[in-house]
């Protein structure tokens, strides 16, 4: 398979060890499939400028919670970034170039901004992977906040997780344990990834959510689900060829899955044609 210079960028990117992926660098090789003109390191530098108005805004003393106000004063009250409450599944909420533009986001993006911005400030923080609603922290263990760049920056204690949690499905959920761990960069990634496939999934399009599935699959080579959805999208364009290996690989993968049975009758139906 030949891929897009975007993709060869991403790809060259995340196979990287873990630690040593640009998430902001690897998020803007996402976009650039969109937008193939896209130039990465004006977006890049326009970050590093960012990050120098805050440090330059910094107390003496910067104490994480004094830095963190820093940040949320800059971010949100002076460049006036927001999240997007009003079409929250426009797909340009997902690609960090029109996030960085149009100062408009959802929380996975809006973190990446922010995530991006500490680290170039040495106020390393990580994400939070909280189903439904990312939020990001400080790195470090012996501090128990969190930030929820998607409402202004909001401080957060796991009590406040918990409320935010409880709403945004609508009853009280038990707080797990995993809900407030971080996050690799690969798994950011590929939440990022998953945004666009199901937001191109509802549209219709399935050509960006192929190429969301490639990118995750670049990602987790051994992602099961996502072996199956692109064979299944295979499948609804004709590409039976790359279909039948999707499917047969997942079933090997997957030999109890509960949908095994439609899967088989997908299979079944290339074999009869």
């Amino acid at each position: 398979m030949e891929f897009s210079l975007a993709r060869q960028h991403f790809y060259q990117e995340v196979r990287q060890p873990d630690e040593h992926i640009l998430l902001e660098k690897a998020a803007l090789h996402i976009a650039q499939e969109e937008y193939p003109t896209l130039e990465v390191d004006r977006y890049l530098s326009q970050l590093d400028d960012i990050a120098e108005e805050i440090r330059q805004r910094l107390p003496l003393e910067p104490y994480p919670l004094k830095t963190l106000q820093t940040i949320n004063r800059y971010l949100y009250e002076e460049l006036k970034f927001v999240g997007n409450t009003t079409d929250y599944y426009d797909p340009r909420n997902s690609y960090l170039n029109d996030v960085i533009d149009r100062r408009t986001g959802i929380p996975i993006t809006l973190s990446v901004v922010y995530l991006a911005i500490a680290q170039r400030i040495d106020f390393p923080m990580v994400g939070i992977g909280m189903p439904g609603h990312f939020l990001i922290r400080p790195d470090q263990e012996e501090m128990e906040i969190f930030v929820d760049p998607f409402n202004q920056g909001e401080i957060l204690f796991p009590q406040d997780c918990q409320e935010r949690l409880n709403q945004l499905f609508g009853q009280p959920v038990e707080m797990q344990p995993q809900f407030l761990e971080t996050v690799t960069n690969r798994q950011l990634l590929a939440r990022m990834l998953t945004n666009l496939k199901a937001i191109y999934l509802n549209k219709n399009q399935i050509e960006p959510a192929l190429a969301a599935i490639e990118r995750i699959l670049l990602l987790f080579p051994n992602a099961a689900l996502e072996l199956r959805d692109r064979g299944i999208l295979y499948f609804r364009t004709n590409r039976w060829v790359e279909a039948r290996q999707d499917l047969e690989l997942y079933l090997e993968m997957v030999p109890k899955a509960d949908d095994r049975d439609v899967i088989r009758q997908l299979l079944n139906r290339m074999s009869n044609r």
